[in-house]
């Protein structure tokens, strides 16, 4: 946005552009947004975003003073902040009833004068590894700008489009589920020329009361992509059926897909990749495919801490952390790939998994027969849900804690030189801890 003036910012964002002085406004627009004051550095746009408890607005004085490009909040923070004399010289004030909505038209109107290819990326599970991949093969020939951490929301996907250089061809955006309709409202902030949904699974049924809800919202996604756009599924899922539209072109990836995995190129450096990794960029080259974009690798390092990277531990032992997050579509994808790893023992850290809803025992416990299968010889539940798993395992020894600071307290001198320890549960669970207690790097704690 840098190329555009106060006047044009303030027009994208529906906002009211506050100037005592409309000659000591700068000449040009920002470089990126934030709502966190303390994260500003010069040329951002701070977004004081009203929140449960804290209006985001009245930060706007510390923003400025720590070199924003201007602030976007309620009217009466800002013209407080202009009574007060507290403006620093230059600084952007946009005043608006509703920075949320300000901001989101803002990334609409940025999104529009990129005229990058945009691929949206959605699933039960996956979808941050699948956005990851279809980056990383994007930035192999073209400049590519895509979702940071885990800013999939109405917010987070806002700052992501504004985060996006003026040079930008191709636009990665994932997008994340917490409820009916969320979605289509990011569709609408992104307008996705492509959109894959990576699978559909029974992550968060608590929130959406079935499986066949939850296909519904994925594939909101394929709903609003426009005339010539490109919807991306499984091949082996018939929820998302109902999605095919006239006048999209409907690619299908996976086995007997219109993209198997074979189809990924050698050059890219996958062949070792777990088998749900390689169903990933399966999905992910049908997505730069359709972005007229053909990769050459090999692609950057896969993927990002927390998502089944591989690490030595201690006395030997072989680390699998796969902690970012779980659902039992992931569970079971993680087990298989641990059943295929060479080790003397394999031990499975298993945490809870959140939002399961009134399926949750049923699906803990299904995990003790997976791990069974799997060939686990010591089993770790970490918190009162993934307790379930022991009911079901009968591999080998079973271990119970309650918290993962316990788990990360026992079992650095458990493990035994050959065991490969997987370890994996929800967010929520914090099971970083025994993944820097196994990799003795406790400080990371």
């Amino acid at each position: 946005m840098i190329a555009w003036t106060p006047q044009q910012v303030a027009e994208a964002a529906g906002a009211e552009l506050l100037a005592a002085d409309p000659s000591a406004l700068p000449a040009g627009g920002p470089t990126h947004a934030v709502i966190g004051s303390a994260d500003v550095t010069p040329g951002a746009l701070f977004a004081g975003l009203p929140g449960a408890n804290v209006d985001g607005g009245r930060f706007s004085a510390d923003a400025l003073t720590r070199g924003a490009w201007g602030a976007l909040a309620r009217p009466e923070h800002l013209e407080a902040l202009v009574a007060s004399g507290g403006v620093p010289a230059g600084a952007v004030l946009l005043a608006t009833t509703d920075p949320l909505l300000a901001l989101q038209r803002l990334a609409t109107a940025w999104r529009r004068a990129l005229g990058a290819t945009v691929i949206g990326v959605t699933g039960s599970t996956g979808k941050t590894t699948t956005k990851e991949l279809v980056a990383a093969m994007g930035r192999t020939v073209a400049p590519t700008h895509a979702t940071a951490a885990n800013f999939n929301t109405e917010i987070g996907l806002p700052l992501t489009i504004l985060g996006a250089p003026a040079d930008t061809k191709l636009l990665v955006l994932e997008m994340g589920m917490r409820g009916a309709g969320q979605i289509a409202e990011l569709c609408e902030i992104a307008e996705p020329d492509v959109g894959i949904v990576v699978n559909v699974g029974p992550a968060h049924l608590e929130l959406m009361g079935s499986i066949e809800a939850i296909a519904r919202e994925k594939g909101s996604l394929l709903d609003h992509l426009p005339p010539g756009g490109t919807a991306i599924a499984p091949a082996d899922e018939p929820l998302l059926a109902g999605h095919r539209r006239e006048g999209v072109h409907w690619v299908t990836f996976g086995p007997a897909g219109d993209v198997p995995v074979e189809a990924v190129p050698p050059a890219l450096g996958l062949a070792a990749r777990p088998a749900h990794v390689q169903l990933d960029a399966a999905a992910a080259l049908a997505a730069v495919r359709a972005a007229g974009i053909e990769p050459v690798g090999p692609l950057e390092a896969l993927p990002g801490a927390g998502r089944g990277a591989v690490h030595e531990g201690v006395a030997g032992s072989t680390v699998i952390d796969d902690c970012y997050n779980a659902n039992p579509m992931s569970m079971r994808a993680a087990l298989t790939e641990l059943s295929q790893r060479e080790a003397t023992r394999r031990v499975a850290v298993l945490g809870d998994m959140l939002e399961l809803g009134d399926q949750s025992a049923l699906l803990h416990a299904d995990l003790g027969d997976q791990a069974t299968e799997a060939g686990v010889g010591l089993l770790v539940t970490v918190g009162p849900r993934a307790a379930a798993a022991a009911t079901t395992f009968s591999g080998g020894e079973v271990l119970g804690f309650d918290t993962a600071s316990q788990a990360a307290e026992a079992l650095p001198s458990l493990v035994e030189d050959g065991d490969a320890v997987l370890v994996k549960g929800s967010r929520g669970v914090g099971l970083e801890v025994v993944v820097a207690a196994l990799t003795n790097e406790r400080e990371m704690a």
